[in-house]
């Protein structure tokens, strides 16, 4: 038996980082919201600085849902099933995936909106890697400025402008569109690791910066600043001050009286009525089923569960699934590159104990289209960041570069003599889609409640391949200009179930190759929105979070703004 409940304006499916935004200017505009998680509130007595359990146990308490539906993954429609991995990566709870991220919270280049225009006018049509579906945006930087600015404050970021109004400042990232002021705070605290690489970028002549991170680096609404615990990485907050959208803007929508929050609650569709218009969500808590009627619903789920979900909605006037009329629900699908990254051995201890991901410097002079690509075989780059984060169970995995053998006594002794002096990079690469890199439904591998999980067909393709190999050289030259002895390269991999996933639902213009439009509104049910990186139709060389964050809060405020005309 279902119970059907009183119909609200406006159902969110997800309370994380996305969904977790948009509830800002719906309910400030009045609107009577309620926001559906499959997870529960966490406290900071849930945080715990436990690094087995965070990072290889996967947070028990959170991500029992998520690690129930890991989606199924192969390189190519011909190739089987690769092993699934046991824990996913992202999770569940009121704040989701901004309970244990990183934090970095990077907004995109301007060449990231027009990569098509602007390749085609540098390079020529023809340097379009073959087979890739990119598009430009339906707009470009500017218009998604004032959102961008929106999130940073009302999150609290901390970081260094380098384009303010078009004036340079060569203390942040010079390369970066305009933006119209500074960051909330000021970037967090450097480190004796830190400044050595950041030395070592402008002997060569390189453009160091300190990275933007949703982390207070001082007192912030209330809030604690950073006490550089060294759990950051796949860890909670137990002070606030990782500036999760769990105390930021969820607890700021509910204080506008108009955000009701149910926890535990699986969203299994999205109804329509007979006109094809949504009319609400049917889901799941404590074995019964509700169904929450809704004028709008707005799905702000990650990219997989946001696919899957519009696929598993499919009725008779829409039998290929919700808004997939043109078939490209689960199309345009891509992921960083998150591999194919390059590690270092030093002689000496680098003092990097503890810290944090988003504690560090960057390099942009080799991300986008920021340098000359006529005499290269690919389009795009990355963005090169080193930081301090270190504990134990890294530190003992560490590789030994050839100088030990990988067990015994004179491993141990490498590890005891070394597990200071070596550090890794993060190399965040653009990824562009392709035709045959797509989601879709698996035909045998259910969830628990019998439902097919999400199934990715992707692999990474020649450009991906060449950016990732250009950029390794890059960075193998930053660490021997800070005095590393030793490099090691790792491999490109698979395109694997990953944080930094896009594509699925795209937005476009149009509707022939887009779900959304470019306010994240269904092409074809246009009282349904989509938020979080699933719209994005291209990666730059950056993390995801702040867009996937500034366009939610562009859709919930177009929703507000246009609520008569979208569901009158």
């Amino acid at each position: 038996m279902t119970t059907k409940l009183p119909k609200r304006d406006v159902v969110v499916v997800g309370m994380g980082g996305a969904g977790g935004v948009a509830v800002v200017p719906l309910t400030e505009a009045g609107l009577d919201v309620v926001g559906l998680e499959a997870g529960t509130w966490l406290e900071p007595r849930d945080f715990a600085p436990d690094e087995l359990r965070n990072q290889y146990r996967g947070w028990p308490q959170a991500a029992q849902k998520a690690n129930r539906e890991i989606p199924v993954q192969r390189p190519n429609a011909l190739s089987p099933d690769s092993p699934r991995n046991r824990i996913h990566p992202m999770m569940n709870g009121v704040g989701g995936t901004t309970l244990h991220y990183w934090a970095q919270s990077w907004r995109l280049n301007p060449w990231d909106f027009r990569v098509v225009s602007e390749t085609r006018r540098r390079y020529g049509a023809a340097r379009i890697p073959a087979g890739s579906t990119v598009e430009d945006w339906p707009f470009g930087l500017e218009e998604l400025e004032p959102y961008y600015d929106k999130v940073e404050r009302a999150l609290g970021v901390s970081g260094k402008a380098g384009n303010v109004k078009g004036t340079i400042d060569p203390k942040g990232n010079v390369f970066e569109g305009p933006r119209a002021r500074e960051y909330p705070m000021p970037p967090l605290r450097s480190t004796e690791f830190t400044e050595l690489m950041d030395a070592a970028a402008r002997r060569l002549g390189w453009h160091p910066f300190p990275g933007p991170a949703a982390i207070n680096s001082q007192l912030y609404e209330g809030r604690s600043p950073c006490l550089y615990h060294g759990f950051c990485n796949r860890g909670g907050c137990h002070v606030s001050a990782k500036c999760s959208t769990a105390v930021t803007t969820i607890p700021r929508a509910q204080r506008s009286g108009h955000l009701t929050v149910v926890t535990e609650a699986n969203v299994t569709r999205v109804l329509v009525d007979r006109d094809g218009r949504a009319s609400g969500v049917e889901y799941l808590k404590n074995g019964e089923t509700f169904e929450q009627p809704a004028a709008a619903v707005l799905l702000g789920c990650y990219t997989y569960e946001n696919t899957r979900l519009l696929l598993l909605s499919s009725s008779r006037r829409f039998p290929r699934g919700l808004s997939n009329r043109h078939g490209q629900v689960g199309k345009h699908y891509f992921t960083h590159n998150q591999a194919a990254g390059v590690l270092a051995l030093f002689p000496r201890r680098l003092n990097r104990w503890y810290g944090l991901p988003a504690q560090g410097v960057a390099v942009d002079d080799w991300a986008d289209d920021n340098f000359d690509h006529g005499g290269l075989d690919f389009i795009g780059g990355g963005n090169l960041w080193v930081y301090s984060d270190q504990r134990p169970i890294s530190a003992a995995s560490m590789p030994t570069f050839g100088r030990a053998p990988r067990w015994g006594s004179a491993w141990k002794a490498f590890v005891k003599q070394n597990a200071d002096s070596w550090a890794n990079s993060y190399i965040q690469k653009t990824t562009l889609p392709y035709m045959d890199n797509y989601l879709d439904l698996h035909p045998t591998v259910k969830d628990p409640l019998g439902q097919p999980v999400c199934r990715i067909t992707a692999d990474h393709r020649d450009n991906e391949k060449r950016v990732a190999a250009f950029t390794q050289d890059k960075m193998e030259q930053w660490f021997r200009e800070a005095g590393a002895i030793a490099t090691l390269r790792q491999p490109v991999g698979t395109m694997v179930v990953s944080t930094h996933a896009y594509g699925g639902t795209r937005m476009g213009d149009d509707p022939a190759t887009n779900v959304v439009d470019r306010f994240g509104l269904s092409h074809e049910v246009p009282n349904l929105g989509i938020v979080g990186a699933s719209v994005m139709g291209t990666s730059g060389a950056h993390n995801p979070t702040l867009t996937a964050q500034a366009l939610a809060w562009r859709t919930g405020e177009y929703l507000a703004a246009s609520w008569a005309k979208i569901t009158g």
